[in-house]
């Protein structure tokens, strides 16, 4: 028996018949198994255009690696991704524009191909799923963008080849990697008319349709696991169709086409940004159910399942006061509600860009921790504990900001606070800055500013009540050009306490040589006699019985709890 088993096997050798891979999950399970999800927002998909006429040559390949702090940014490392596995999130979608680094005949640049490798690669080592996309190539037309993809007949004829060649490069550097890695075609897609919430001619759904059709024929032509990748088509403009407006609301989803019907490896993508302000709490859970029984009908009875590609509240990153300022509890309980509601109906959900934001992506913290845990216990249930850590976990930064434009303005605070908790901010650099070269700039009031001259080292601004609430309070250059060398921002509060507060790119500057202070997060004006009898205080100097995880201070000196 053992000799003619050896010779079968021999015989199989001989014929080389291959060995079948492990065939990848449908679409429906991984949706499933993707659990809470988040956008890597303002990062790979961020650009700058000088050029912005798509006819010239010079309009592509503007930027270089740069690009991915122009908008504000950390440069993303690893562990800020194993931060979010750590605390239960599933999956990352990574926006990624491609046009500011390829050339006029669609070759991507080996450089910036290789810097998203290298932040798919963050992801996925860390056990997650990743959703990789082409953002800005796509979106609504100003004076300074021109986006080269639309849903045009025209468009799609003269970037056919263009399109089909950027999706086959990507395809190819990562045909070998599995199925926690997922490719979307486009990001939101509009008509020549810049159009949103649906098209106003037909003939733009045939050519998203169109689109959709290339996207998944030039990745499955690369062979490997791109054979059987699940892929994502999204909606034009990515509409989720709600509303009754407009009879043509609906239009987006009853007109996209599913590309490849029989073979459960495509997801329809939506987004969503509902305007939680003025309706009832009841009201909007309502919508969300809404959405959801939209969704179902018009998309998954075509045979694919859904995510919500980005979510969160209409006015999440408007300047000023947001959802998450000024209405949190409400904020709170709809997105509660939306991902227990989207869970349910195995609808996939990635928040938008908010949660970790800013200088907190580079210790990496959480700048949302609250916002984050509601999340995640929407999903996991309410006993779930995540491992949030916070900004307050770190001490204050140092760093070099260089301007290079007048006026141009460096945030040493942005949110909304006001007298009745804090009582002043406190800048100091590491030498006096030249004469008339900086000043503060306070928004705070409607819209008022207040401006104060630095002409020393040291500099503080009183947050009185006159000011009503404070905004942002920012570092601005009065000249063409100008640097300084910041030790520290710190917020000082009503309490007493002294909290570090993190500068971050306005406009017309950049920042470099960060460096954390690990000594300063803990504040002598937190220390005093009452805290030398070895009891817990946190790093507001609010004293704690039953502490978990996380820093506190234990006779005057920091303590750490794992």
């Amino acid at each position: 028996m053992k000799k003619l088993l050896t010779i079968v096997v021999g015989l199989l050798l001989m014929v080389d018949i291959p060995a079948k891979a492990t065939d990848f999950e449908t679409a429906t399970v991984a949706v499933q198994n993707m659990g809470v999800g988040w956008n890597l927002g303002n990062t790979l998909e961020v650009n700058s255009q000088t050029i912005t006429d798509v006819t010239n040559d010079n309009y592509w390949g503007q930027q270089d690696l740069s690009s991915e702090t122009c908008w504000g940014q950390y440069v993303t490392k690893p562990e800020l991704l194993k931060m979010l596995k750590d605390a239960g999130f599933g999956a990352i979608r990574v926006p990624v524009t491609w046009y500011n680094h390829m050339d006029k005949d669609g070759n991507v640049d080996a450089a910036w191909m290789a810097r998203v490798k290298e932040v798919v690669d963050y992801v996925v080592n860390q056990g997650m799923y990743c959703i990789l996309n082409v953002h800005h190539d796509t979106g609504a037309d100003g004076d300074r963008f021109k986006s080269w993809i639309k849903a045009d007949a025209d468009n799609y004829t003269a970037n056919k080849s263009r399109y089909e060649k950027l999706w086959t490069q990507i395809a190819e550097e990562f045909k070998e990697y599995d199925q926690t890695l997922l490719f979307e075609g486009y990001n939101e897609m509009l008509d020549a008319n810049n159009s949103w919430n649906y098209a106003k001619t037909s003939t733009a759904y045939d050519a998203i349709n169109s689109y959709a059709d290339s996207f998944v024929s030039a990745v499955r032509a690369t062979g490997g696991n791109n054979a059987q990748r699940n892929l994502v088509i999204t909606t034009y403009c990515a509409a989720n169709g709600y509303g009754s407006w407009d009879s043509h609301l609906k239009d987006p989803l009853t007109k996209l086409n599913n590309p490849e019907s029989t073979s459960n490896h495509i997801i329809f993508e939506v987004h969503a940004y509902p305007n939680i302000e003025s309706g009832t709490i009841a009201s909007v859970k309502a919508d969300v159910d809404g959405m959801i029984s939209l969704l179902k009908e018009k998309l998954v009875s075509k045979g694919a399942p859904v995510i919500i590609g980005e979510w969160g509240t209409s006015n999440v990153d408007k300047t000023g006061e947001t959802d998450y300022d000024v209405r949190r509890e409400k904020l709170f309980e709809f997105a509660t509600y939306f991902v227990q509601k989207c869970k349910e109906n195995n609808i996939g959900t990635f928040y938008w860009m908010g949660l970790t934001d800013g200088l907190s992506r580079f210790f990496p913290a959480f700048s949302q921790a609250d916002l984050a845990k509601t999340l995640l216990q929407a999903y996991y249930g309410s006993e779930y504990t995540p491992s949030l850590p916070e900004r307050s976990d770190f001490g204050s930064i140092s760093c070099t900001v260089d301007f290079n434009q007048a006026y141009s303005e460096l945030y040493l605070f942005k949110g909304s606070i006001t007298s009745n908790d804090y009582i002043r901010l406190m800048l100091d650099l590491d030498e006096a800055p030249a004469s008339g070269l900086l000043q503060l700039k306070v928004y705070h009031g409607n819209g008022q500013t207040s401006l104060k001259t630095i002409s020393s080292a040291t500099t503080t601004y009183s947050i009185t009540a006159d000011l009503g609430t404070v905004t942002a309070i920012t570092l601005q250059c009065l000249k063409s050009s100008g640097s300084a060398r910041i030790k520290s921002v710190l917020l000082k509060k009503k309490t007493g306490a002294t909290v570090p507060s993190d500068p971050s790119v306005f406009w017309g500057c950049t920042i470099s040589d960060i460096t954390v202070d690990s000594t300063s997060g803990i504040v002598s004006n937190l220390v005093d006699e009452k805290q030398n009898n070895g009891l817990l205080y946190d790093l507001n100097g609010r004293r704690l019985s039953a502490p978990t995880k996380g820093v506190y201070i234990r006779n005057g000196k920091k303590f750490v709890k794992k």
